[in-house]
């Protein structure tokens, strides 16, 4: 995809190095931005900075292991991604798992830590980043939402309280912060073909059934989330705060 935003000097904080995240991270790469990414996972951060690569342009994408589960950890990580970059001028929480089960048959440990990745991580993150963008007068937070923290799917309440836990979250955030020149917004994407969805896809029948769901015809793609993405942390966003950008096909339509 030929890049169209120029982040040249630009020093952006990344969580999550699977699918979306790292898709996002080269793509603020290849548009000039130096970027951070956080994720658990050691072969994902270095599969993530390989993916940049040498075709990042100016840019480039660095690996940060974390647990993002642990509220010292988010600090840590913030802290340790400030002096790696100098500052942080944008950040993306692209954190995020599920667990698909209806509501009756859902443990308590399935709600605990997909709360603990989904929405104390966007929490605990978020409070640190804003700790750094409030006193300098400037930021630009970006959150992976969904259609679910909208919609009522069935098996999905862990996750979908997760994502409209994030929205409210954003706009809390956005609310305090819009004085000190930090924007805070979240992308909502429908169904993307990601990791987190693939064997549920694969599933005989769910595909053609949420197809069918979607006015354009097909799901999405991580590279579909990008611009709205890249949109929302630019300075050609920065009357935007406290939205959420349903990037869906039209999901949300039906």
């Amino acid at each position: 995809m030929r890049t169209t935003w120029d982040f040249t000097g630009t020093r952006a904080l990344v969580a999550g190095a699977g699918g979306i995240g790292a898709v996002v991270a080269g793509e603020l790469a290849r548009a000039g931005a130096a970027v951070v990414v956080l994720d658990v996972d050691e072969g994902k951060l270095s599969e993530a900075a390989a993916a940049a690569g040498p075709d990042s342009g100016p840019g480039s994408v660095k690996g940060l292991c974390a647990d993002l589960t642990s509220a010292d950890d988010c600090r840590a990580a913030v802290i340790d991604a400030a002096e790696l970059l100098g500052g942080i001028d944008v950040f993306v929480h692209a954190v995020g798992t599920n667990d698909r089960r209806p509501v009756l048959d859902t443990p308590d440990e399935v709600w605990e830590r997909i709360t603990a990745v989904n929405l104390d991580s966007a929490f605990w993150l978020g409070r640190a980043v804003g700790g750094v963008m409030v006193p300098a007068g400037y930021g630009r937070i970006v959150y992976l939402s969904s259609v679910s923290g909208l919609l009522a799917h069935v098996n999905h309440a862990p996750y979908a309280a997760t994502k409209g836990g994030v929205d409210q979250l954003m706009r809390v955030m956005a609310r305090e912060w819009a004085a000190s020149g930090v924007t805070v917004n979240a992308v909502a994407p429908g169904y993307t073909e990601t990791d987190l969805t693939r064997e549920y896809l694969a599933a005989p029948g769910v595909r053609a059934s949420l197809e069918s769901l979607v006015p354009a015809g097909r799901l999405g793609r991580p590279s579909d989330l990008t611009g709205p993405v890249l949109f929302l942390a630019s300075d050609a966003a920065a009357f935007v705060t406290g939205q959420v950008l349903y990037v869906d096909g039209g999901r949300t339509l039906v």
